[in-house]
């Protein structure tokens, strides 16, 4: 079972905490709530019941704790008791964590009392991890009174105290604060030592703040996959053969992102004067205002009978079959055992194989460990002596391996791996025949004619000007030791763990932010994450040269970028024999030959487009395909129309591009989306944005059409949320 926690953060909300220093773009309070809102948001998405969070601030205009009947208690205000948080507390708490409006004393030892107090009360004598976090800029005035007792009882009540200072003076962080005023000075040296008193740590906040930029990787209890005997031998037949009582627990499994679901908003439940309930579907202020969407699948055969010309049937009346040619194999579920193997579970030596003998690709899962079984010496003793003989010998083991009775078996390769004080087997699961994709490609160094000759030179084989030039640039752009230590050694470039997972990280990140920050942009990614997506610029730079050698060895050449075709108002072709066949097909009036029908508005569109002979007919075009197109959204229910929508909008931005008339389009979605934003298409359809946004169908900027005036940048700010 997870250990239980407490802990509480003490905010210091002053006044002086409502200031900007030394070139921050926030000021000392926002700068701090960085760290206290991704703390919070971390234990939030583990939704862990027994970890417990309080928060309290000091130095503010009123007074709300359990000790507030004595004046030296005055001015702190708990703004959260110990309970397990949720979503709706954050929200309460973003409103309630404010600087002072006056300025007001208040002593941090104060307010750690009352944090103390706090974890008595919820604790009592139980079991718990208790922790106190201590945010301050020390400009305030601070009572050294009675500390020694304060630290006493920290120790007795076995608190981590973490002190974290506004600019405070960190030589190994290298952090430095000039012009320090006498009472802040006093106080950061006295806060040093209390928490040096207390065993516990005073830092500054800049580290802290710069520490949440480097992911933190989940750590996993371990859970066993098979407890089971690794045997040699038939154990059941002869006595000579080995049996050893082992462990097997994944080494590597892939981290997968978190993935979103689908939710409803939930109606508002309202009761009118009679005392009936009703329902009304908007925005509601709760703290969880939506639902989850559950799926309710029911199950149809045809019946020319029944309405429809389908009938439901029950799950229960379904029986299993497998597809054979255009047929379908019934087999009943009483007879479903003839189609699995009678297995039990086990892990037995089928052989040994030379190292040489294993190829990379036949790696076809995660890997796992091996270990003797805990508490089980003998077992210990019997796989130590087993893994040391393959080692000493240059051999792995071949294993047949089931997990579970009536699991299909599959075949594990085990290799031995001895490390200081640690011993196992590491095992990947090896193919069966069928599982083994075998292609036949050409050779790379040469060309095999119809007449069976060998052609080691041709125009479509690589030169050995050529593969000496590759050799270069590949021995150029070695990352073995192209990293640097913090002494400047050359050191490992990509250290296995300080390469985080770009896309699990970051949607960690970006929902962290928005649980905390709701109205506020989404920062971009960490650097920590994005480290490693480019090479390292020094290592290119020396590679420039091999880079250049490459290039001309291999006559490497800038594909010009396809031309878009071109037809701007022009005169109309008219054929030789001057019959139009368009003209005489088509039903259309001279009179409507502009107008768009919403029935067929696409078609009509493309051929008003077609035949556009100047920029008033296009603009007309676009104004009423636009009024369709908003019509459209505003008779919808959902996003019934959204598809349709963004079909539409696609045509429009394509047909504006190939006319070079970005403008025109430019305009049009600019109102679009500011009808979007001001809910003037009946209702909010900002989910109809988030899909214009999916499909890229914002602004035309310079890059697709060189006669937009509309910035790369500008574009991509376009597309952000309503």
């Amino acid at each position: 079972m997870a250990d239980k926690e407490a802990t509480v953060y003490v905010l210091d909300v002053g006044t002086s905490m409502d200031q900007k220093r030394n070139g921050r773009d926030k000021t000392d309070l926002d700068w701090c709530m960085q760290y206290v809102w991704d703390k919070i948001a971390t234990t939030v998405a583990s939704d862990r019941k027994t970890l417990n969070i309080g928060v309290l601030g000091f130095r503010t205009d009123g007074t709300s704790n359990p000790l507030e009947e004595d004046d030296a208690y005055s001015h702190i205000t708990v703004f959260q008791h110990l309970s397990q948080i949720l979503m709706s507390n954050i929200r309460s708490l973003a409103d309630k964590i404010k600087p002072a409006k006056s300025p007001i004393d208040g002593d941090p030892i104060s307010a750690l009392v009352v944090a103390i107090d706090m974890i008595e009360r919820f604790c009592k004598k139980l079991k718990y991890r208790r922790k106190i976090v201590l945010i301050t800029n020390a400009d305030s005035a601070l009572d050294a009174e009675d500390l020694d007792s304060i630290v006493e009882k920290i120790k007795v009540d076995n608190i981590d105290l973490v002190i974290l200072g506004v600019d405070f003076d960190d030589a190994d962080y290298g952090c430095k604060e000039e012009d320090k005023t006498p009472t802040k000075e006093r106080n950061e040296d006295l806060l040093h030592k209390f928490a040096g008193s207390c065993k516990g740590v005073c830092g500054t906040m800049a580290q802290a703040v710069d520490q949440l930029g480097i992911p933190e990787t989940k750590v996993t209890r371990p859970v066993p996959l098979y407890k089971g005997t690794l045997t040699l031998g038939d154990a059941e037949t002869y006595d000579s053969a080995i049996t050893i009582n082992v462990e097997r627990f994944p080494k590597t499994m892939q981290a997968r992102a978190r993935t979103a679901s689908n939710f409803v908003l939930k109606p508002e439940l309202t009761q009118d004067v009679d005392g009936d309930t009703t329902m009304t579907n908007g925005h509601s202020d709760a703290p969880n205002e939506l639902s989850l969407v559950r799926n309710n699948i029911t199950y149809q055969v045809k019946d020319e009978d029944a309405p429809g010309g389908k009938k439901d049937v029950s799950r229960d009346d379904l029986a299993k079959g497998y597809e054979y040619g255009s047929t379908a194999v019934p087999i009943s579920a009483s007879e479903e055992n003839i189609t699995k193997l009678e297995t039990k579970p086990g892990l037995e030596i089928l052989g040994f194989v030379a190292p040489g003998n294993f190829q990379r690709y036949m790696a076809l899962s995660r890997s796992c460990v091996i270990v003797a079984m805990r508490t089980d010496d003998l077992a210990a003793m019997a796989l130590s002596s087993f893994i040391h003989t393959l080692y000493e010998n240059d051999r792995y083991a071949v294993a047949r391996h089931v997990a579970k009775e009536g699991k299909s078996p599959i075949l594990l390769l085990l290799a031995p791996s001895i490390q200081p004080e640690f011993e196992c087997l590491l095992d990947v699961e090896l193919p069966f025949a069928e599982d083994i994709r075998s292609y036949r490609f050409p050779p790379l160094d040469r060309i095999i004619t119809v007449s069976g000759k060998k052609v080691i030179e041709h125009r479509n084989l690589p030169s050995e000007y050529l593969q000496e030039a590759m050799a270069e640039y590949v021995e150029e752009m070695d990352l073995s030791n192209s990293g640097k230590t913090d002494e400047g050694e050359p050191t490992e470039y990509m250290p296995l763990d300080e390469t985080y997972s770009p896309i699990l990280h970051r949607i960690n990140q970006a929902v962290k932010f928005r649980a905390t920050q709701p109205n506020q942009r989404i920062p971009p990614p960490y650097d920590a994450v994005t480290k490693y997506q480019h090479p390292p610029k020094d290592l290119l730079e020396k590679a420039q040269p091999s880079i250049k050698r490459l290039s001309e060895a291999a006559n490497v050449k800038k594909v010009p970028p396809k031309a878009l075709a071109k037809r701007r108002y022009r005169q109309q072709e008219q054929p030789r024999s001057g019959l139009d066949v368009g003209a005489l097909l088509s039903s259309r009036s001279e009179a409507n030959k502009h107008r768009i029908s919403p029935d067929n508005a696409i078609p009509e569109f493309k051929q008003i487009m077609l035949n556009a002979e100047s920029i008033s007919v296009t603009k007309d075009a676009v104004t009423q395909f636009g009024k369709i197109v908003e019509d459209w959204v505003k008779n919808s229910m959902g996003s019934s129309a959204h598809g349709r929508v963004i079909e539409a909008l696609g045509v429009i931005r394509e047909e504006c591009v190939e006319i070079e008339e970005p403008g025109v389009f430019n305009d049009f979605v600019r109102s679009f989306k500011k009808k979007i934003s001001d809910g003037e298409l009946n209702g909010d359809r900002r989910e109809l944005w988030w899909e214009i946004r999916k499909s890229k169908l914002g602004l035309i900027d310079k890059k697709l059409s060189s006669v937009s005036k509309i910035e790369e940048a500008e574009a991509k700010e376009f597309l952000m949320p309503v």
